[in-house]
């Protein structure tokens, strides 16, 4: 047997312990726009939900850290002053999530801007398991190419090999999954459309689906990286698609009880015209 088969029979053995309630669940990040002309006050939307189905959503407790590291410098502003819980409608119920409004003059700058969630782990009660998604959004402001391909330090993240806010449908988006800053080979990945409009104002997800799956197993996609740990998606619609990779931190327990550290970018996609 090679090496590289008894990894993937590790690994697989690993996730069948991960139980399928905590597969979907998926941190939202969510803005209208990453490939911004010019920079100017930008609305949030954090949600922690099931994008495809546009539900069940979960219950947000109060994220431990949301950041934004923009071009000049590096340096991180805190961005929890900006948070505010409000009751998200899902399709199925609706649950406590956050929103935030951010000023025109943090996002002014040209160049690339990176928010990161830290979100508190959350707790799947049925299965005893906890689940904390480190999950990476990153605008542009006038086309002036940043540091969109830094790594920014999280415990479990994944880099982009791509511009994350410039994707035409029909193309590839490649990311090397790292934990501690090194690559994860054979990392497990799923990859979720976001199949629902998005009412920042209403604090909903639309109730019309944008596309139908021809069997469940379309609903969450999954992959494995590669020896090097590269995880490469294919983009056939446009839209958001959430790339998250899954159990691959350091810490496993948190509180007395399993704990799934993930990985999560979101990928904006245009259509070709």
């Amino acid at each position: 047997m090679t090496t590289k088969r008894r990894i993937l029979q590790t690994l697989a053995a690993a996730a069948l312990g991960l139980v399928n309630a905590a597969q979907a669940h998926f941190q939202v990040l969510y803005t209208e726009e990453t490939a911004l002309r010019r920079g100017g006050n930008m609305e949030f939307a954090l949600v922690f939900s099931h994008p495809f189905s546009g539900g069940p959503t979960m219950a947000m407790p109060h994220p431990r850290a949301f950041d934004l590291t923009s071009r000049n410098g590096g340096e991180k502003t805190d961005l929890r002053e900006y948070l505010r819980p409000v009751e998200w409608q899902g399709l199925a119920n609706r649950a406590t999530a956050y929103r935030a409004s951010i000023p025109r003059e943090l996002v002014r700058p040209l160049g690339d801007h990176v928010f990161v969630l830290e979100p508190e782990p959350y707790l799947e009660a049925e299965e005893g398991l906890y689940i904390q998604q480190f999950t990476k959004l990153i605008v542009n402001v006038g086309g002036v190419s940043g540091h969109w391909a830094d790594p920014v330090g999280l415990p479990v993240e994944i880099q982009p090999l791509n511009k994350p806010y410039a994707n035409w449908t029909g193309g590839v988006f490649r990311g090397v999954v790292l934990a501690k800053g090194e690559p994860v080979p054979y990392a497990k990945v799923e990859i979720e459309y976001l199949n629902h409009a998005v009412d920042l104002e209403k604090g909903a997800f639309g109730s019309k689906a944008k596309v139908s799956a021809p069997h469940p197993a379309f609903e969450i996609l999954s992959a494995y990286a590669d020896a090097q740990g590269v995880v490469t998606v294919g983009l056939p619609r446009a839209g958001w698609w959430g790339i998250a990779a899954l159990d691959i931190g350091e810490t496993k327990t948190h509180k007395g009880k399993r704990l799934s550290q993930d990985a999560v970018l979101w990928v904006q996609v245009k259509d070709i015209k």
